[in-house]
């Protein structure tokens, strides 16, 4: 899970200047990133006891956010058919080239590298 946030993180902010990973388990990580142009305080879960609690007493699993200055956007929901969209895009010749994704996957296989201190 997260590449498509890192990426997202990536497109948005810029390049990778900084890499700090301060927790990885099987379930959570979290982490700090410096790019050039935001420092991004990130947690990625498959643990539901870290979705907030209106979401777990209405059966969500799934949360996803974004906080910029104090200003929070939800975009949880709406990417139920996203991979199949784009696999057909990619199926008819318009998709993203493998190069556009190389950044971010570097940096997730840096964050799965990383252990627990």
């Amino acid at each position: 899970i997260g590449l498509h946030f890192f990426d997202m993180l990536l497109w948005i902010f810029g390049e990778v200047k900084e890499n700090i990973v301060t927790k990885h388990s099987h379930e959570t990580a979290s982490g700090k990133l410096v790019l050039g142009n935001a420092e991004v305080s990130w947690l990625l879960s498959i643990d539901e006891h870290q979705l907030p609690r209106q979401l777990k007493n209405n059966d969500n699993k799934t949360f996803r956010s974004l906080t910029v200055d104090g200003d929070s956007v939800e975009f949880s929901n709406g990417f139920e058919e996203l991979h199949t969209l784009s696999y057909e895009e990619i199926l008819m010749g318009k998709g993203i080239q493998l190069f556009q994704t190389k950044k971010s996957i570097q940096l997730v296989q840096e964050i799965r590298k990383s252990r627990d201190a």
